[in-house]
């Protein structure tokens, strides 16, 4: 029983590291003292091009009463994200006449699978329960007669998972995996090679190359400093308030090499203004946005805009490399 306790309390501090919910960790507890041989748990986070569903993996050990996290997935579903309080609902009569079968799912690919492997009339909606939904699509006989316009590419494409592998709360936390999914690079200062080396990189996933046989997307790696991309320097390039306060610059920082598109003030038009940023290793770049997501052009944000011609080309070919990575 105490190695138990000291295997939950392991865990606990695992997914504190990797930035996992208080609420996750209750779950993972109570799964725990139902002494399951393995049990998935399930999240989901809002990012900005639309929700991201996780699940993570647990399993215990062939030769103790221990469990590990050695994985979890993250994938992106583009459409609209869950409200609170709602689930998608895939419903069906049940053979109690005037009853329906209903089954609900936070994960918009398990939803449509479970919906597709009816061979009655069934409905795919999304809603707190079935007395107050949203019809997202519908088969009659097996056959599917109607799918919702807006929800038509999500239905047709729905969202494969990204495997982030993990060890003893080593590896891509939540945040960065989400922004990892969504597109945006990476910094690691713990990376070691297969000789065990370690190096610095940002990693950015390869969202428009082919998946591997495992089917995650390959890795790009930008080494630091040997390709060059030196985040300091091109946000000094840029008028960005937030660079004026030693603090404001460190925590600008810190975001950016998470891989997350925090907010700036610059000056547009003569007035201030709010936009978003995210780091590109690639091109030693930086991109912005407005708030609705529209990109906006950088080169009005420079101090000096011909300083644009040095720093809007590749400064080499990425290296795709998964080895050792978190993938």
């Amino acid at each position: 029983m105490s190695m138990n306790l000291n295997n939950l309390e392991n865990l606990k501090s695992e997914m504190k590291a990797l930035g996992f919910s208080k609420e996750l960790q209750e779950k993972m507890e109570e799964n725990m003292k139902s002494n399951l041989p393995e049990f998935i748990l399930k999240d989901q986070i809002n990012g900005h091009k639309g929700q991201i569903d996780l699940n993570l993996y647990f399993k215990q050990s062939g030769q103790s009463e221990n469990y590990y996290l050695n994985k979890y997935d993250v994938a992106l579903n583009e459409g609209k994200p869950l409200e609170a309080g709602q689930k998608y609902l895939v419903i069906s009569p049940s053979d109690t006449p005037g009853k329906n079968n209903v089954f609900k799912r936070e994960n918009v690919a398990e939803a449509i699978e479970v919906f597709k492997k009816h061979t009655v009339n069934a409905e795919l909606a999304v809603g707190k329960d079935a007395a107050h939904k949203t019809k997202l699509a519908t088969m009659e006989e097996g056959k599917i007669n109607y799918v919702d316009k807006e929800f038509g590419r999500t239905f047709r494409n729905p969202p494969l998972p990204q495997t982030i592998w993990v060890e003893r709360g080593k590896g891509f936390t939540a945040s960065q995996s989400v922004n990892l999914i969504e597109g945006r690079a990476v910094y690691r200062e713990d990376m070691l090679t297969q000789g065990g080396l370690p190096y610095k990189a940002w990693m950015k996933l390869d969202l428009d190359g082919p998946r591997d046989r495992h089917m995650n997307f390959n890795m790009n790696q930008y080494h630091d400093p040997s390709y060059g991309f030196n985040l300091k320097e091109v946000l000094d390039k840029f008028n960005i308030k937030e660079l004026e306060n030693p603090k404001d610059r460190e925590k600008l920082e810190a975001q950016l090499k998470n891989g997350d598109r925090p907010s700036i003030t610059v000056e547009k038009n003569g007035e201030q203004v709010k936009l978003q940023v995210e780091a590109v290793p690639r091109y030693s770049q930086l991109n912005m946005f407005a708030a609705n997501g529209r990109a906006e052009k950088r080169e009005q944000f420079l101090k000096e805009p011909s300083l644009n011609k040095a720093i809007t080309k590749s400064k080499g070919k990425e290296v795709s490399n998964s080895q050792g990575l978190g993938v």
